[in-house]
């Protein structure tokens, strides 16, 4: 022990994975950490892996697809006992590399349940669907969607949801816009919303990190909500609830996503394989401040 400190001695980690088996050591790769959605699951799957003697490593991907596989052969490289893919873009590739890598993986939404991959889906479509019927409930008759990333499942999935079901309702008029997912991109897909000749009664955000520019934008500009515009996210992101006015959203309940996604990756094999499972997610629907009747 002596020379360990005189010679400042640290163990090399991969070196001992090879040696003794399973490595201690996890991955988790995020779109965005930093949308407090993905550095909440990141923060339980870390919590839940520290209890149990394991390590966590981190990557970002921005979004980008080539990122996102780039990632993973670093993680594959790295030897990880676990990979934990929290992302909304997708690599075809990706999947081929996990499957022959013999990895425990778990998806957030965007991958297939095979082999050792298991994934974590969220039934995006009934909460969107909530917060359509809720705003008819209140009069809104123009209503206006902000996302970003629009091309990727997931964040597709919430705009095609919000369309087809403001369709069902006659008389309603619609638009949608996009920028970064940031609250600086929010803020500025709302003035492009409001400088053009669309005044909408409601405005639907992808997610409430986007929701916080909306805020800023309308209040900026004089109109007070929900006297005037009414806003919705999606997430119920922890700064949702001490914004103000407080945000009407959709909960995610990224702590329980932590605790799968951890889990998912800790199961036992089965014939040297981890089994895979697919788990879904409804979101809640949480009324606050920031909805009210369609102003005339």
């Amino acid at each position: 022990m002596k020379a360990v400190a005189d010679l400042k001695y640290y163990p090399n980690l991969n070196a001992r994975s090879l040696a003794g088996g399973r490595s201690r050591t996890l991955g988790i790769i995020a779109s965005n950490l930093e949308n407090p959605f993905f550095f909440d699951v990141f923060r339980v799957l870390e919590a839940d892996a520290h209890a149990q003697g394991y390590e966590v490593v981190a990557a970002n991907t921005d979004y980008r697809p080539e990122q996102l596989l780039r990632s993973v052969k670093t993680m594959i490289g790295r030897r990880v006992g676990g990979l934990a893919v929290i992302v909304s873009e997708m690599e075809p590739d990706l999947v081929r590399e996990l499957e022959q890598s013999g990895i425990p993986t778990v998806f957030y939404d965007v991958g297939p349940v095979r082999g050792q991959i298991s994934n974590i889906r969220v039934n995006y479509r009934r909460g969107m669907e909530r917060i359509v019927e809720y705003l008819h409930g209140l009069g809104h008759s123009r209503l206006a969607f902000i996302g970003h990333h629009s091309t990727l499942g997931p964040l597709s999935e919430r705009e095609k949801a919000f369309l087809e079901t403001v369709a069902r309702y006659p008389g309603k008029e619609t638009r949608t816009i996009a920028d970064v997912d940031r609250p600086e991109g929010g803020r500025r897909a709302c003035a492009e919303l409001l400088d053009s000749a669309f005044r909408p009664t409601a405005i639907l955000c992808v997610n409430d990190f986007m929701a916080l520019g909306v805020l800023r934008e309308l209040r900026e500009r004089g109109l007070r909500v929900p006297q005037d515009v009414s806003v919705t996210g999606f997430d119920n992101i922890g700064l949702s609830e001490y914004c103000w006015p407080a945000l009407t959203t959709a909960h995610i309940p990224r702590d329980r996503i932590g605790h799968l996604a951890f889990e998912s990756l800790m199961r036992e094999p089965v014939n040297g394989k981890s089994p895979a499972r697919e788990i879904v997610v409804d979101p809640e629907f949480l009324v606050r401040d920031s909805t009210g009747p369609a102003s005339s």
